[in-house]
């Protein structure tokens, strides 16, 4: 399966070429923009890309994953530094495509990472785990903290519903909804429906079935 080294760091660059000499006769290609990464993919869509996000130009992390999309049996290796957790979560959610290192991450890691590539399988360094797991913690702690009758409220926003609707449904003011809300926001540190409703899917106090917004 040959390999696509889209990074602009001289040094990072020779240093992956060095690592993939173990790995047999498998052609190496460059591609220093992504034009000419999507031109290597059109000729072998087959491929193992080994990709610094942060120093190429994708616009944001949905342009990345719409690339990947366009190329279903491409496997992706991401190698960057200060790779934000927000895109962290988008990347592994959305795509079972892309194994993430971080650029300090050992030899031992990023050989696991491109054997797992070849595989067709994922891998996710240590640091990339924690960062994700510690996350989900923090989220776990703040969804916590609702009450049974928060969450019911987070559900019918989810769903939809406006003020007046779930206070007819609760037999409650508006006010009183409206006063719900204010500490579902403040207890999930959000400022919109949305970000709450992000939260409770992320946490599963809410199907994703369930959200109509």
């Amino acid at each position: 399966m040959p390999f696509i080294i889209a990074d602009n760091q001289e040094l990072t660059r020779l240093a992956i070429e060095h690592v993939l000499d173990g790995y047999g006769d498998q052609p190496v290609v460059t591609a220093s923009n992504k034009s000419e990464l999507v031109h290597h993919l059109k000729n072998q869509e087959e491929s193992v890309v080994i990709l610094d996000y942060t120093l190429f130009d994708f616009f944001d992390v949905q342009n990345l994953l719409i690339v990947s999309q366009r190329f279903p049996i491409t496997n992706w290796i991401l190698l960057s530094d200060d790779l934000t957790e927000p895109f962290l979560r988008s990347v592994v959610y959305q795509s079972q495509r892309f194994s993430i290192l971080f650029k300090d991450c050992s030899i031992h890691e990023l050989s696991e990472a491109i054997r797992h590539a070849l595989q067709g399988k994922r891998y996710l360094s240590q640091r990339v785990t924690e960062i994700l797991l510690n996350r989900q913690i923090h989220q776990d702690e703040l969804t916590s903290a609702l009450t049974a009758t928060e969450v019911e409220i987070v559900r019918c926003i989810a769903q939809g519903k406006t003020t007046k609707e779930i206070a007819s449904e609760r037999f409650s003011s508006i006010h009183t909804i409206n006063t719900h809300r204010k500490n579902i926001f403040r207890k999930l540190h959000v400022n919109t429906a949305y970000e709450a409703i992000k939260v409770a899917l992320r946490a599963g106090l809410i199907d994703g079935d369930d959200y109509f917004i």
